[in-house]
């Protein structure tokens, strides 16, 4: 299994499949964009599933969870759900997406396995979105939502930052438009991981802002401490239940003593943290004609050393110098 030295067990493997994404979120990177990971240096479909298939039969994996940049945007992305979900012993399936391009894609999803679907979804104000992500795409995103609920990808999960003087008013829009659909809203604090490194702790709405802006309006307990496992989010009833919502204080309220999460990047990199500053490359073994008992080798090595916690509370944290469209959610 993939045991780090505190004793925590990697089952929950996030795969990047692309560093490219059709939005512009602020807390991730610049209006501009970025200068994208060099075509020939990403994973092909065959090495994403070679390496996927190792941690799922040899390295005790349960879940995979693909992810970007934007995975919608991966030609194979069908292929390889497809083949990753007749893996046995079968783990579950997930996909993280901004949610463009669902439309055309959740039945064929869903037809190739995927279990369900995040997306993101920060604003219900259409002025608001092209602020956010400058792209005027918040429609696309609203009936990619109802695509993936009318595919089956239940529950749908929806992803929301608030941003101070910008969306943190729409705490509770967000919550009733879930509710109403049946979705599961999980509100998320921006974390240290954008491009521009401007983010700060002053500027981010915590979990304990948005647990009070949601209590104006909606009576919340706490959900059964046990169900929540290693999972990020902590749940809510909302108004008696059986309606939920989440919380995921990833900076006020660190989970790093349950994680059970290892990362694979878009160009084979492990990564036991999405605030880790070092990595273990696959990739290179991998075409260096490496067998799958050295990568599975390489892959235990690089998760025992994996850190206690991500200590952004350290005087010496520093951010990542990868954004999150290059590390995955």
């Amino acid at each position: 299994m993939l045991r780090d030295s505190f004793g925590r067990v990697a089952t929950d493997l996030r795969v990047s499949l692309t560093d490219r994404c059709n939005l512009r979120c602020s807390y991730c990177m610049p209006p501009e964009g970025l200068e994208w990971l060099p075509k020939p240096g990403l994973l092909t479909a065959d090495e994403i599933v070679r390496l996927v298939t190792l941690a799922v039969e040899r390295l005790g994996v349960t879940e995979v969870r693909y992810t970007g940049g934007e995975p919608l945007l991966r030609r194979e992305l069908v292929d390889i759900v497809a083949r990753t979900s007749s893996l046995r012993p079968a783990p579950q399936v997930s996909l993280t997406t901004n949610g463009i391009g669902l439309v055309r894609l959740a039945a064929p999803l869903a037809e190739a396995g995927l279990s369900r679907v995040n997306v993101s979804l920060d604003t219900l104000d259409r002025e608001t979105f092209e602020k956010l992500a400058h792209r005027d795409r918040l429609p696309d995103v609203l009936d990619g939502l109802a695509a993936a609920d009318a595919a089956g990808l239940r529950p749908v999960k929806v992803n929301s930052v608030l941003m101070r003087g910008i969306n943190d008013h729409e705490a509770t829009a967000l919550l009733r438009h879930c509710l109403e659909r049946g979705y599961e809203l999980r509100f998320i604090e921006q974390m240290p991981l954008d491009a521009q490194h401007g983010w700060s702790r002053e500027n981010m709405i915590t979990a304990e802002e948005i647990l009070a802006a949601l209590r104006e309006d909606f009576d919340l307990t706490e959900a059964d401490p046990g169900e929540r496992g290693s999972a990020p989010a902590e749940l809510f009833l909302v108004d008696g239940g059986p309606a939920r919502v989440g919380v995921i204080g990833s900076v006020t309220r660190p989970f790093c003593g349950s994680c059970d999460r290892v990362r694979l990047t878009a160009d084979g990199q492990v990564r036991n943290c999405l605030f880790a500053t070092d990595e273990s490359d696959l990739r290179s073994a991998m075409r260096a004609g490496a067998s799958d008992e050295e990568l599975a080798e390489r892959w235990l090595a690089a998760v025992r050393i994996k850190k206690a916690g991500h200590g952004i509370d350290d005087p010496s944290f520093l951010q990542p110098s990868r954004p999150m469209s290059a590390i995955g959610g």
